[in-house]
């Protein structure tokens, strides 16, 4: 369903081990002939785009692929449908990604965590991720990126100023450290200096970087497809680990509403200023996390919760494409589209 009358955009939004969601939602719009000719991310969200823009077409899903089975943590068969041994299961799966790491991804550090007893020397961070350079290095061909064929753009912080920084192949070389400073989550991973100025995770200011693509006014009308982590809905918690794991969604989905928020405002606007400028169609794709997903989530790599994560982004992408109609354009110049609150594969969330 490729329209060549607009221009097309991925945004890829950061959650770790919940990012399988966007390796879905990616093969799903490649399947369908979707070809991007910009992609945006944040921590996770900008592995995904470095792998989509530093590979030939015909590579992408694979190395997606190939990037999610090394991070999958195999430890035998899965468990039956069932609610509660699905979230034992999944709960041991984070407590063992946290006790051993993922070796393509994260190890430990030291004195990491021990830097809290008072004999002990300080250290900024409980994980190494420096596994995840050498994946990226294997994984992305960054002359291919670079040469722009597909642009990248990939969020960080600058931990001193607490401004956002990002790094555009439209604008300058982007190399394996700038991904690595996109998924330093603090206090998880350490900060990346680049360049003189050190770099964090952009997941607790802005976990959905749709800000570059409006930088500027786009030029022609624009359809940009987010794949977002972090739900703003969900029901009523009902357990202490519900509670925690409502907490963390909100912390990084309330960014991206005030964002979108933004853009409707904006937008509305420039309906009245000028109508028939170019069009914006925001077609915003969310995780909906099921009942077995634990406040740990973004570390439990089980093989069954990656498998269905995947799953769930394709499907959604496919229902999601069934929304846009080929050089439609909304009533204004400012269309957002979203599918109705689905719940994930082992039903909704309590």
């Amino acid at each position: 369903m490729p329209d060549d009358t607009r221009d097309l955009a991925l945004v890829f939004a950061g959650g770790n081990a919940v990012g399988a969601y966007h390796a879905g939602t990616y093969e799903a719009l490649h399947n369908s002939g979707i070809r991007p000719d910009w992609v945006v991310g944040a921590s996770i969200g900008a592995v995904t785009a470095a792998i989509v823009a530093g590979n030939a077409l015909e590579d992408r899903v694979a190395k997606l692929r190939m990037f999610w089975d090394e991070a999958t943590q195999s430890t035998g068969p899965s468990p039956t449908g069932l609610l509660k041994p699905r979230q034992v299961y999944n709960g041991l799966h984070a407590l063992l990604a946290l006790a051993w790491g993922r070796p393509s991804i994260f190890r430990h550090r030291l004195p990491g965590l021990w830097s809290a007893l008072p004999w002990v020397p300080n250290d900024v961070a409980l994980f190494d991720n420096a596994p995840l350079l050498r994946t990226l290095e294997r994984l992305v061909d960054f002359d291919r990126l670079n040469r722009g064929g597909t642009r990248l753009t990939v969020g960080c912080v600058n931990i001193e100023t607490g401004e956002e920084v990002y790094f555009d192949t439209d604008r300058e070389e982007v190399r394996p450290e700038h991904i690595l400073a996109s998924t330093a989550i603090l206090p998880a991973f350490p900060p990346v200096e680049v360049d003189g100025r050190v770099l964090c995770d952009a997941g607790y200011t802005n976990n959905l970087p749709l800000d570059p693509l409006f930088e500027t006014e786009p030029e022609r009308d624009l359809l940009c497809i987010a794949s977002d982590l972090f739900s703003l809905r969900a029901p009523r918690p009902a357990s202490l680990d519900a509670v925690i794991e409502r907490a963390n969604d909100l912390i990084f989905a309330s960014a991206p509403r005030r964002v979108i928020a933004g853009l409707r405002r904006e937008y509305e606007l420039r309906q009245r200023l000028d109508p028939t400028g170019p069009a914006v169609t925001l077609l915003h794709l969310v995780y909906q996390a099921g009942a077995d997903q634990l406040a740990a989530k973004s570390f439990d790599f089980s093989p069954s919760s990656i498998r269905d994560r995947w799953a769930v982004g394709r499907r959604d992408a496919e229902q999601g494409m069934g929304l846009l109609a080929p050089g439609r354009r909304g009533r204004g110049r400012f269309e957002y589209l979203t599918l109705p609150d689905s719940p994930g594969p082992t039903g909704p969330q309590g």
